[in-house]
């Protein structure tokens, strides 16, 4: 058995004896980082039970998006190979727990979100998630319910899908349909800081070579949101990136747009370096490459 199925068996309460007990001292820090996980991923499953309802009639409704804030600190620990670790365990219980909820009933949230985010008002090893109701927006790492079989009495399984949006499983071999895949993501160009208050808010993946930043709307979406200050224009700028690997910023916000402390003309391309800070109202971006 698999420590994520032995973890998911000790939430569910299957089993009673602690599957990471019998970690020796020498793998100390590896148990901090399961524990972690697992205190994390109960917390989904008791917002997702809290969350869920099903209507006379109806299928059952789960929260498509689930928000995890960790503190500076766990944020900083849990980068690259970690987070993805982390983001593929809690995928993992997300998937698991949304199958067993819906039971004989169908569900009807199809996609399922997890996004890791910051919030500097936590202390190291608190954490908090925030269920959200309304459709993600792309971008984020959807868990995507393969379209059950004409015939099959089972619930389908749950598809891990990249941020690409690949397919669904639908096309999936006879003989597979009780393995989860999980789809290559997009190779990241380079990554954004965000800041305000002197907080790192979060650190973003970007895997385009040009993209939108602002507030966005409900009409206008943008590919970095910037959100919670008013005087972000919904469209601020929009930053690009070449094929020698530099760095352009366009500003198109009624608000000034700062480089360096100096503010750039509106509509006009100027370069910027990842040492550069790039202020935008109360937030402040840094560029972070490969």
């Amino acid at each position: 058995m698999s420590i994520l199925d032995s973890i998911r068996k000790w939430i569910d309460g299957e089993i009673d004896e602690d599957p990471l007990a019998s970690v020796d001292e020498q793998s100390r820090p590896r148990r901090v980082w399961e524990e972690f996980l697992v205190k994390v991923a109960r917390e989904i499953e008791g917002v997702m039970q809290r969350e869920m309802f099903t209507p006379p009639g109806g299928p059952t409704y789960i929260p498509p998006e689930y928000i995890v804030y960790l503190s500076n600190e766990d944020d900083k620990d849990w980068q690259g190979e970690k987070r993805r670790g982390l983001e593929q365990g809690l995928f993992h219980v997300l998937s698991e727990r949304a199958r067993e909820i819906s039971g004989a009933t169908q569900l009807a949230t199809k996609q399922f979100a997890v996004e890791l985010r910051v919030d500097g008002t936590l202390n190291k090893g608190e954490f908090r998630v925030q269920p959200v109701w309304d459709a993600s927006e792309s971008g984020h790492t959807m868990v995507t319910a393969r379209p059950q079989e004409v015939g099959a009495t089972t619930t389908p399984d749950l598809a891990l899908q990249g941020d690409a949006g690949g397919g669904g499983g639908g096309g999936d071999d006879e003989g597979e349909s009780d393995v989860t895949r999980v789809s290559a993501r997009p190779e990241a160009l380079y990554a954004v800081e965000v800041w305000r208050g002197g907080v790192r808010q979060s650190v973003v993946p970007i895997a385009k070579s040009d993209i939108t930043i602002g507030r966005g709307s409900k009409t206008v979406a943008v590919d970095l949101p910037i959100k919670g200050d008013p005087e972000v224009s919904r469209v601020h700028a929009t930053l690009a990136r070449d094929g020698s690997g530099k760095y352009w910023l366009k500003a198109n916000g009624r608000n000034p747009t700062l480089v360096g402390g100096r503010e750039i003309p509106r509509e006009e391309a100027v370069e910027v370096v990842p040492d550069d800070k790039i202020e935008i109202c109360s937030f402040t971006l840094r560029i972070q490459p490969r």
